[in-house]
């Protein structure tokens, strides 16, 4: 119904809410990628500018759209900048003054979208405007989506495919990748950015890995793997033929190269091979302030910000030695200028000759989000989190299962 439809212009410039009703930004533009054969294009996110930064706002993260601005789901926002990509379409940037067998598109129209996804909005329906010409007023017309599809084509299936799935979890995204011939997934995998390949190739077992970036060249090889966790990043190159393996090694950045030759040197099946030496590791002069302020970045995963690792110096594996570690909820107890020295747990940490089983046992004991790996000296190695430890004792095809029984 005409009812349903809210237009672009109306939409650009509203002020972005956070999810009290604060006025935290406001939008610049949409974003909007074709459809599948037959459905309408659907709206991604929005271009938004916040603290001066011109930002990504997914839309599954809207839950509004009205005359008092973009509602935010959640309090948070992901400052990283925006980057567009070439099958997504900017309505105000590339659609909106198009020329069209003369007339221009003046506005686009969107609807909520209905049926399995939650929330979002499609392209319903283009407002197309022709000049008055000797003193005639201009006039209008509004047109279905798919009389001007040109205006919302992709440059191949594949891009629009790797656009559409930039509001997916990994995990989903490994789904729709698995249920395609290998020769699209590896078309696919072109099409994406570096970190999205990346963060879909962690979902992936290493034999589907290995298929995946098959044809990829050594530079962009490169920039895919630099992207990925250093254990997941180990794990894969291990399964690589020991030429290559070498070969992407030397093409390497030196200093991760060497923490992957040093994760690669532990026994398959041990603590070692799990951990990852990226870890939150401060001294125990720093303050919750400063600790917190590290917790806050949002490139840290979850199950490694939930915690700060206290060493004497250096602060990179392998550190000084072990002292404690202190979690989240007692960072967000303490004064900000309390020295983290004060507020240490000593929890117990393993080596790294310990099997996986026994690293899942210790977890489960401890209730631990996160275990310490530690060598004979008492220096901090790295850690080893308890999704890792999941995913290495489910049996090897549960994700695969996971998905079937989601779509049964």
């Amino acid at each position: 119904m005409a009812s349903d439809l809210i237009y672009a212009f109306r939409i650009m410039r509203l002020p972005l809410l956070d999810a009290g009703g604060a006025a935290i930004g406001r939008i610049d533009d949409i974003v909007v990628v074709p459809g599948r054969s037959g459905e309408a294009p659907r709206v991604t996110g929005f271009v938004a500018t916040s603290q001066r930064r011109r930002i990504f706002v997914n839309a599954n993260r809207v839950s509004a759209l009205d005359p008092e601005g973009a509602r935010l789901r959640s309090w948070d926002v992901d400052l990283n900048p925006f980057k567009p990509r070439d099958a997504e379409h900017m309505l105000g940037r590339d659609i909106i003054d198009l020329r069209i067998a003369g007339e221009v598109v003046s506005d686009v129209a969107l609807r909520p979208t209905v049926g399995e996804r939650e929330s979002g909005w499609e392209v319903a329906k283009v407002r197309l405007t022709r000049r008055g010409v000797l003193g005639r007023r201009a006039t209008y017309r509004l047109v279905e989506w798919n009389d001007v599809g040109e205006l919302f084509a992709a440059p191949t299936e594949m891009a629009a495919e790797a656009a559409r799935l930039r509001d997916l979890h990994p995990s989903d995204v490994a789904g729709v990748v698995r249920a395609l011939p290998l020769a699209q997934r590896q078309l696919l995998a072109k099409e994406m950015d570096d970190d999205r390949l990346a963060d879909l190739l962690e979902e992936l077992p290493e034999s589907e890995q290995l298929a995946l970036i098959a044809n990829l060249d050594l530079d962009r090889l490169i920039d895919v793997l630099e992207e990925m966790e250093f254990d997941d990043l180990a794990d894969l190159l291990a399964e690589m033929p020991a030429q290559q393996r070498s070969t992407v090694l030397d093409a390497m950045d030196d200093e991760d190269a060497d923490v992957v030759r040093s994760l690669l040197s532990y026994a398959p099946g041990t603590a070692g091979a799990l951990m990852t030496p990226e870890i939150i590791v401060m001294g125990p002069t720093a303050t919750v302030a400063e600790a917190l302020a590290q917790v806050r970045d949002p490139d840290w995963l979850v199950s490694i910000a939930v915690q700060v690792f206290v060493t004497q110096p250096p602060f990179k594996a392998p550190t000084g030695t072990y002292l404690g570690v202190v979690h989240l909820q007692r960072l967000l107890r303490e004064p900000p200028s309390t020295e983290l020295g004060r507020c240490i747990s000593k929890e117990p940490t393993v080596t790294a000759s310990l099997s996986d089983r026994e690293v899942a046992e210790f977890l489960a004991s401890y209730n631990l989000l996160a275990v310490g790996v530690c060598d004979e000296a008492g220096h901090l190695l790295g850690a080893i989190t308890v999704d890792d430890v999941l995913d290495r004792m489910l049996p090897a095809d549960w994700r695969q299962r996971r998905r079937q029984a989601a779509t049964s």
